[in-house]
């Protein structure tokens, strides 16, 4: 408003799949009432693809770029470049992200020279907006040119909204039930997200509800069609069909050609018909908590915590992946009893990566000097030969965040006490038993809040992050 323009700015979203980053660009650009493009450079390995080929080769063609900027014939549109965490690295036909630099770099993009065109081009005045699942695998000189904001995972009251206000209409329309009389309940949106759908965004969340009125069609099409197993119906479908097809002899006797023929026959099978079906008021379907079985199949997820009551060495622990917050369950147990051993081991097992090894490493080693200071009379891990393990053996889990929860681990079987099964716990742990901050706050807070916990341990250092979250 003040300058009375928009500079071109460098913004990329970074959230897990399903959470309206691409739609989020597209309002950008509706706001300012700009051209928007799109285009996706996940799998990219070809840098002529952005810099455009040189004219000498056959089949040449500008960047994409260029042609954005030739499809929208204008010199400021929005350009959205989807999955930019996803492009291809050094190949033989060069690195596409480093083609990007110049694209994306606010200092260099006012004479942006394309390899086909051959004069530079002014992108200065074209907004940018970029979108990524995670920050990893962006390489740092081209994240250094972008404005990140995260963008996290829906709360549970958010997908009820999104859910009543958005998806369910329109995956009713799309089912043909628009006017119909076909109600999807509150209770059976939150049922289908407790049991069904569990992840960050809302995209399984959508086609368990298309699902859902796909099903509800046919039901109202049965409740409109006599029954199929009435014999004088199944006659009169035969009388249908021999009318149809004397219709169609009469029609191919009195063409001469067999050309013609063939045409008439192929219309026949490929007409639809124009007009849609007008469902009568008085059938009613309503898909609640209780039915909800019939139309999505038995729950996927059947409890919420996998101990109500939990045996000493079984901690709830918080874990941040690409699709959200999950909450994670440390077991440890002893592997025989102590006056049977002849000297402590430590044995893990979980499909732990490096990092998370040397998590379980540490606690290890600050449970045992935690417990020779405070508890001085026990000599559990003397001789203990401890086996620790993450449940689901087959997600590979990796990252410093379960430190403080391995050492719980460890420190409750040492003791013999139960932890609360409704306390989840975040942090990593040093050996001096200091707790570092982590990320992702909010997706695990969300994990937590889903598995039914009532308090989160997790580090003073995200404190901040604590208070930005909203009060539910």
């Amino acid at each position: 408003k003040l300058l009375g323009k928009v500079d071109g700015k460098i913004i990329c979203f970074v959230g897990p799949p399903g959470v309206g980053k691409t739609s989020i660009g597209k309002s950008i650009a509706r706001a300012l009432s700009r051209q928007f493009f799109r285009f996706s450079v996940g799998g990219m390995t070809d840098v002529a693809e952005i810099k455009g080929h040189r004219r000498t080769y056959i089949g040449a063609l500008p960047g994409r770029i260029i042609q954005a900027l030739k499809k929208c014939q204008t010199q400021n549109p929005l350009i959205l470049i989807d999955e930019i965490d996803k492009i291809g690295h050094g190949s033989v036909h060069g690195d596409p992200s480093a083609a990007l630099l110049e694209v994306l770099d606010p200092e260099q993009n006012n004479n942006f020279l394309d390899n086909y065109l051959d004069i530079p081009i002014d992108l200065s005045k074209v907004l940018f907006v970029c979108t990524a699942n995670s920050l990893e695998t962006i390489p740092r000189p081209l994240l250094d040119r972008m404005e990140v904001i995260e963008l996290t995972g829906y709360v549970a009251e958010e997908k009820v909204k999104i859910a009543e206000q958005y998806l369910a209409p329109q995956a009713k329309k799309t089912a043909g039930l628009e006017n119909a009389n076909v109600e999807l309940t509150d209770n059976a949106v939150i049922a289908l997200m407790k049991n069904y759908c569990r992840e960050s965004g809302v995209r399984n969340l959508k086609k368990h509800i298309e699902k859902i009125y796909r099903k509800a069609a046919l039901n109202v099409l049965k409740k409109l069609t006599p029954e199929e197993d009435n014999p004088d119906n199944e006659k009169s479908v035969e009388e249908v069909e021999e009318s149809k097809t004397s219709t169609l002899k009469e029609k191919t006797e009195e063409s001469s050609s067999t050309e013609k023929k063939d045409n008439e026959i192929e219309m026949e099978k490929t007409k639809d018909d124009a007009t849609a079906m007008v469902v009568p008021p008085e059938i009613k379907v309503t898909i609640d908590a209780d039915n909800l079985k019939d139309y999505v199949g038995p729950p996927i997820y059947t409890t919420d915590r996998l101990y109500e009551v939990t045996p000493p060495g079984v901690v709830m622990g918080l874990a941040w992946t690409s699709m959200g917050g999950c909450s994670l369950y440390v077991e440890s147990v002893l592997e025989q009893p102590l006056h049977n051993c002849r000297h402590p081991t430590l044995e893990r097992t979980g499909q732990l990566g490096d990092v998370m090894k040397e998590s379980s490493r540490l606690a290890y080693s600050f449970s045992k000097m935690f417990l020779a200071k405070h508890f001085p009379e026990n000599r559990f891990f003397e001789k203990a030969s401890i086996h620790l393990h993450c449940p689901e053996g087959a997600t590979p889990k990796d990252g410093p965040s379960a430190g403080v929860t391995m050492a719980t681990s460890f420190l409750s079987l040492a003791l013999s006490q139960s932890i609360n099964p409704t306390v989840a716990m975040t942090g990593e742990l040093t050996l001096t038993g200091k707790v570092l901050r982590i990320g992702g706050l909010r997706e695990k807070a969300v994990a937590a809040k889903r598995s039914g916990a009532k308090t989160i341990i997790f580090p003073k250092d995200n404190m901040s992050d604590w208070e930005e979250l909203p009060a539910n």
